[in-house]
């Protein structure tokens, strides 16, 4: 067995766990309803769980797979609703920290249309931003296979530090580490700060999934994304996967890499779609699938989430996949 072959294999035994602690924020969505109608045109809005973090748990969850989030949300009746959701999907909310004070819990005000969308999102005082080193000790590790966080976890303090202590806990217990690199200039003091950290976590991780406009910020030059994509996986992560939009994506590992389509399909709205791909390549990862299938699997969940309303809710079941993936013509390049 060739080194790359080892490592691939013992990151794949850690994912067919199928346990998931997922880092990051749950948060209320507010859609304009009738899907198509503008934020400032609206008369009614639909609610629904949010945050990167609580889609991918969600998308976990609903393959079957076990997932836990391990976040903060607010003690008033949005955190509760967040926390409502959570258990209406299945993700363990164990974890989940609920805070007092002026924090407040994630907010997004997005539209159901593509032309000229408008998500809105607030997020002053978010109160997943406090989780803090106590939240991560008080986890057992032993209970998973793999941690998964998002970029916006890192982006402010207590959060980013307490990030970091839970990828040395988890990497003791033999977790493997995935990253969704989920770049939000708007959590950031300063696009410079924001590639350091990422460089910092991207070299910790096994997995790393991010578009190549993400890739380009982290190399510090959008022309050079590939470059950094390549050169993470030639120097630390197993996997990297970088996504080219309309383009497909590219996957690398150590000393291969083989390019992927999308599935063609008419979309609602732009949002979703990372998370979906994220749930969608770790659970068929978990189940066995090869990594080429993974991330067709991956990107499948991302085109069927982008046809429907909501994002937490919009996530496929496994059921669902296998009826896409038989119905649909296949992806644009193999």
């Amino acid at each position: 067995m060739s080194l790359e072959q080892d490592i691939e294999a013992k990151l794949l035994e850690c994912l067919r766990r199928n346990a998931f602690l997922v880092i990051g924020r749950a948060g209320m969505d507010l859609y304009p309803d009738p899907p198509g109608t503008r934020n400032e045109d609206a008369k009614q809005f639909v609610a629904h769980l949010g945050g990167s973090s609580a889609n991918i748990s969600v998308a976990i969850a609903k393959h079957g797979g076990k997932a836990s989030l391990l976040t903060c949300v607010s003690d008033d009746s949005v955190g509760r609703f967040c926390l409502n959701q959570l258990a209406h999907y299945g993700v363990d909310s164990t974890h989940v920290r609920s805070i007092a004070g002026e924090f407040r819990n994630s907010l997004a005000v997005s539209e159901s249309r593509v032309e000229e969308h408008q998500t809105v999102i607030y997020r002053n005082g978010a109160a997943d931003f406090q989780m803090n080193g106590d939240d991560v000790k008080a986890v057992d590790y032993s209970r998973f296979g793999a941690l998964i966080t998002t970029g916006t976890v890192l982006a402010a303090e207590p959060s980013r530090s307490a990030a970091f202590d839970a990828f040395e806990l988890a990497r003791s217990f033999g977790l493997a580490l995935i990253f969704d690199v989920d770049y939000r200039p708007y959590s950031w003091p300063s696009a410079e700060e924001a590639a350091d950290v990422y460089s910092k976590a991207g070299a910790l991780c096994d997995i790393i999934v991010g578009n190549n406009v993400e890739f380009g910020f982290m190399a510090g030059d959008y022309d050079k994304g590939l470059d950094k994509a390549r050169e993470l996986a030639a120097n630390s992560a197993g996997i990297v996967i970088y996504k080219m939009g309309e383009k497909g994506a590219i996957t690398l590992t150590k000393d291969k890499e083989f390019q992927t389509g999308i599935y063609p399909a008419e979309a609602l709205k732009p949002t979703g779609a990372g998370d979906s791909f994220m749930g969608g390549l770790v659970a068929s990862l978990a189940a066995n699938y090869g990594v080429k299938e993974s991330v067709l699997r991956g990107s499948a969940c991302a085109s069927m989430v982008v046809s429907r309303v909501g994002c937490a809710p919009a996530m496929p079941t496994k059921e669902e996949l296998e009826t896409f993936l038989a119905e649909h013509p296949g992806p644009t390049t193999q």
